[in-house]
């Protein structure tokens, strides 16, 4: 695929990850939150087959591999998608949208804790730093703590985030070294979370269903979508442009988030949640260096 091709798949991306939080809010609008992670996780498994059954490639025979898939599906769909979709019965889905682009900088502190590797630096701690401003901005903490769902629901987002950046870990330091095809890591983890949920469905997700054409056609974007063919997409962008730049459609994705909001569902948006976000942007633009001086272009430039 040429360079055009990813960058469509790259903006397209961002437009559906963004949008996924525009579809949680719709969802909720006629099934339970667990119906709605249901959902999701089956519908992306759904397209995840659909999409390996067309590249052919063959599935990984270690039981060790499944067995670290399947933690890797607890951890980045089965609680992050469940507590997401809680959290949007209280908060806006621009809100929610804002609080997971916190992934980047959550992934990197769990990483410093747990890999050798990732020791602090002086700019990682500058985005880190930045980050938490941000976070304590779009909170608004100077209106003072109010323990109410709202705040729960913004701990709940956080609380993915973080599940976020312990599969992330978990992956580099299980799974990563293995050399997997990456869709193929992607078909293991959404299956094993589809498995879970269907399996934990009997007694969760018992809530009578209404549903309507919005409803069922926001659940296909959110699942196959957005859960599916957005992770081969995302396989596809990293290995054309590396995971670094793969990684600027975190940039993206609240953006589309907050406008879906506004322009779809008419939600509000208090200044302080943009000015946070922002903070959070540059976080993650510190922690990855990015805000430092260009290096002189002899000094940029390979010998």
């Amino acid at each position: 695929m040429g360079r055009f091709g990813i960058a469509i798949r790259f903006a397209a991306l961002a437009v559906v990850w963004g949008a996924s939080f525009l579809f949680i809010k719709i969802g909720l609008t006629g099934l339970s939150p667990v119906q709605v992670a249901l959902s999701r996780v089956v519908l992306g498994a759904v397209a995840l087959i659909a999409v390996a059954a067309w590249r052919r490639k063959p599935l990984p025979r270690d039981p060790a591999v499944w067995g670290h898939l399947a933690v890797v599906s607890v951890l980045l769909c089965v609680i992050p998608f469940l507590l997401f979709s809680w959290a949007e019965q209280y908060i806006s889905s621009g809100l929610a949208s804002i609080f997971n682009a916190t992934t980047p900088l959550i992934t990197m502190l769990i990483a410093a804790a747990a890999l050798p590797s990732e020791r602090f630096t002086k700019a990682r701690t500058t985005g880190l730093i930045l980050g938490f401003l941000g976070v304590l901005t779009i909170v608004g903490v100077w209106q003072g703590i109010d323990v109410s769902h709202e705040l729960t629901a913004q701990l709940a987002c956080l609380g993915a985030t973080t599940c976020y950046g312990i599969s992330f870990v978990y992956v580099r330091r299980f799974i990563s070294w293995r050399d997997l095809d990456p869709p193929t890591i992607a078909l293991g983890q959404v299956c094993c979370g589809a498995v879970v949920m269907l399996v934990l469905a009997p007694f969760i997700a018992t809530t009578p269903v209404h549903l309507d054409t919005s409803i069922v056609l926001s659940m296909i974007a959110l699942g196959a979508l957005g859960t599916g063919l957005a992770y081969a997409w995302n396989a596809s962008i990293i290995a054309a442009w590396g995971a670094s730049n793969a990684s600027a459609v975190t940039y993206l994705t609240p953006v589309v988030g907050v406008l879906l909001g506004v322009l779809v569902l008419d939600e509000p948006l208090a200044w302080n949640q943009p000015v946070g976000a922002l903070l959070v942007v540059f976080g993650i633009l510190a922690a990855h260096g990015r805000l430092s001086p260009r290096k002189k272009l002899k000094d940029a430039v390979p010998a």
